[in-house]
């Protein structure tokens, strides 16, 4: 194959769009405000000995086309050997054409090995060899791989049980990519799910208190918050099915949270009066602290049950749900609101059925106290891709303002997935440099190009103010 596949203007389809990527987008800094990277291996700079122990392990959306490929679960999580499954990712990479996996295995390849041959059964033995070859250096160490895609900020999310201890060594370091967590409570709502009260036991330790009323766990998130707070947090997040919010008086809640703890049975009308309970507190209490919340809704999580059982959450069995979203999530946000206790918010739905619902919810919100308050975040998880992010940025152009939006994130737990804002940015160039062609836009690259800057890149610098 004569041209690279990968080249200067991919995804570009006009000289506007090449302008808009080229002299706006490109070199802005990566600010990713959230993904689940490993602090610990920031910490330690760890060196990874070959490309599947950064790439493919722990990578579900590889894992998932794997599977539908009928590739073993050995050569996937198995016993298999770390050559042997990327041999098994290299032969499903033909496979995935037209998924968003097949762009970004691509561009990853190129972006941080200068590989920009096609990955396939017929490459694979070069391509392992000579990304291990780089990866067994200082070069392709941890926190050298956010330098060379130039990374500005990462937001790691942790459980408030966590210490932070990766997180104070980094902040001694000499790293000049700043590296801050995301406080995710969730696991203190989730009242009904298997192990609650062990986690309650273990959140009053990293308390340094007992948690035996519901005051007791209030206090207790308060001073973890508190806690994330002086180490450096500026945000939270919450991955939940929907938004809670239901009627309850304090009683209620008391009682609830007392029977759980004395090993009783809770109905879900409890536990959903429980969540929205606890919910409303973390939220007055990120207000309190001038944090920005997130809330990832819509997943339909662990769906396969036999395979939880054997590999645990996470591994690549969850899917789009079809939660009712918009009453619950309004009538949230205007509790908050109506007691001016209402903090920056970021919303992400996984239903795309939901587009149009958050990208409207936002604007009832949007007070004019600050410029984008409350965001419609990018697309996320199945909406990761080309067509999931034109139809989020088009559902915000339509029905808010585009100029505002903060961007693009990972949301990922791989090192080498920051080329992700890059496809996100080569998106957004050419859809407004189709639009510039075709004279539905003005021909004002200055402006165009600022505004394309600002979604990049200035936007968050300017909204999250670490």
């Amino acid at each position: 194959m004569s041209a690279k596949f990968i080249h200067d203007n991919f995804l570009l389809e006009n000289k506007f769009a090449e302008e808009l990527y080229h002299n706006y987008a490109k070199n802005q800094p990566i600010i990713d405000y959230h993904n689940h990277l490993p602090p610990q291996q920031i910490a330690d700079n760890k060196i990874f000995n070959n490309i599947t122990n950064v790439w493919i392990n722990g990578d579900h959306y590889k894992w998932r086309a794997m599977r539908t490929l009928g590739v073993n679960e050995n050569f996937i999580t198995g016993g298999a050997s770390d050559k042997d499954k990327f041999m098994s990712w290299a032969k499903t990479v033909p496979y995935t054409m037209r998924n968003p996996l097949y762009h970004w295995t691509h561009l990853e390849l190129a972006r941080y090995f200068d590989i920009y041959d096609l990955l396939n059964e017929n490459s694979a033995e070069k391509i392992y060899e000579e990304t291990k070859e780089k990866l067994n250096t200082e070069a392709y160490s941890c926190q050298n791989l956010l330098h060379k895609v130039n990374v500005e900020l990462v937001c790691t999310t942790e459980d408030p049980i966590d210490n932070l201890e990766h997180h104070k060594k980094i902040a001694k370091s000499d790293l000049t990519v700043k590296v801050s967590t995301a406080f995710r409570p969730d696991k203190a709502i989730l009242i009904n799910e298997p192990g609650y009260n062990s986690y309650i036991d273990s959140l009053g330790h990293a308390a340094d208190t007992s948690i035996n009323s519901y005051q007791d766990l209030c206090d207790a998130l308060k001073s973890r918050i508190a806690y994330f707070n002086k180490n450096g947090c500026k945000l939270c997040d919450h991955g939940l099915n929907e938004i809670y919010f239901e009627n309850f008086t304090e009683s209620e809640i008391k009682s609830i949270f007392e029977k759980k703890r004395n090993n009783q049975q809770v109905s879900n009308e409890e536990a959903l009066k429980f969540q929205s309970a606890l919910l409303l507190f973390l939220a007055e209490t990120y207000h309190e602290f001038g944090w920005v919340q997130q809330f990832h809704l819509g997943a339909l999580r662990n769906n396969n049950a036999r395979m939880l059982r054997v590999l645990g959450p996470d591994t690549g069995w969850d899917s789009i749900g079809d939660y009712s979203q918009a009453a619950k999530l309004s009538a949230f946000l205007n509790a908050l609101d109506s007691k001016n206790k209402l903090t920056k918010t970021i919303l992400y739905n996984l239903n795309p059925a939901d587009n149009e619902v958050m990208a409207t919810m936002i604007g009832n919100f949007n007070d004019g106290s600050v410029k984008g308050k409350v965001q419609y975040g990018s697309g996320w998880w199945f909406l990761d891709q080309k067509d999931g992010m034109t139809k989020q940025l088009n559902a915000l152009s339509n029905m808010g303002l585009i100029s505002c939006f903060i961007g693009m994130l990972t949301d990922s737990r791989s090192f080498l997935s920051f080329p992700r804002h890059e496809y996100f940015r080569r998106i957004l160039c050419n859809l407004l440099g189709d639009e510039i062609k075709r004279g539905e836009l003005p021909n004002d690259i200055e402006w165009i190009g600022k505004m394309v800057s600002n979604i990049s890149y200035n936007n968050a610098k300017e909204y999250f103010k670490f």
